[in-house]
């Protein structure tokens, strides 16, 4: 079995071995990955974290022991909480990374960092705090990084920056915790889940208390929650319905 280490600030995981497949997630600096399928310019792979899979350009990632591979499990939570940091390597250059990123590669790569971060299990008031630090950060399909993100990609860095371990997906995020029947109950940093038409579920944010929530919607914005789905004040509708809510 073959290990691969992310060394640079953010990479496309992508759906199929080509620059223009549709990026389903993304790599920060310091995910790593067991290699499943290893081709002349690209690799299919499997994430350690949450167990995402999709391929990666074989320039953007480094080859790295079991052993490696492993103490970087053991250590996943020890993160970045700077929106924007910067490691510098033997040769004194600068790199920047994302708040989120697994500084216990820093070990691996030789790097040093000096930058504020985190590997305690936060508490729900915590994480509304991280999560407004993503406040205007942009839409982007596959995201996970201050400079473009999605609206699960947006809820699984908050709570892995937070000690919590949720998977990449909306829909497979709402599988996991404990189900809350009413938004009186639930406390600040807990989740809401919304469907579409079909049932899908196919959007979630985080509850900041007051009939608040933020999420990623065009930006990371926050807006007003009721028993109906979120209602967006700028355009005086609802843009959401509510499907379920969920504490962790």
């Amino acid at each position: 079995m073959k290990y691969g280490l992310c060394h640079l600030s953010a990479v496309p995981l992508r759906g199929s071995n080509s620059d223009k497949a549709e990026m389903v997630s993304q790599l920060l600096y310091g995910d790593h990955f067991e290699i499943i399928e290893n081709q002349k310019n690209w690799s299919y792979i499997k994430l350690d974290f949450d167990g995402y899979e999709g391929w990666i350009d074989n320039k953007q990632f480094i080859s790295i022991s079991k052993e490696n591979a492993e103490y970087l499990t053991e250590n996943a939570f020890f993160c970045s909480a700077d929106l924007i940091e910067f490691v510098s390597t033997k040769d004194h250059q600068l790199i920047p990374i994302h708040i989120g990123s697994s500084i216990a590669a820093c070990d691996i790569l030789n790097h040093e960092f000096d930058g504020k971060s985190n590997k305690e299990h936060l508490n729900n008031n915590q994480i509304a705090n991280i999560a407004l630090l993503y406040r205007y950060a942009p839409y982007l399909w596959g995201g996970k990084c201050p400079f473009g993100i999605d609206c699960s990609g947006f809820v699984q860095m908050v709570y892995k920056i937070c000690g919590i371990a949720i998977a990449r997906d909306s829909s497979d995020q709402a599988k996991q915790g404990d189900n809350l029947s009413f938004i009186e109950e639930c406390r600040i940093g807990d989740l809401a889940f919304f469907d579409n038409a079909e049932g899908d579920i196919v959007h979630v944010g985080i509850l900041l208390g007051n009939n608040r929530i933020i999420h990623a919607h065009g930006q990371v914005r926050i807006d007003l929650i009721d028993h109906q789905g979120i209602f967006n004040a700028d355009k005086k509708e609802y843009s959401h319905k509510l499907r379920l809510l969920k504490t962790y």
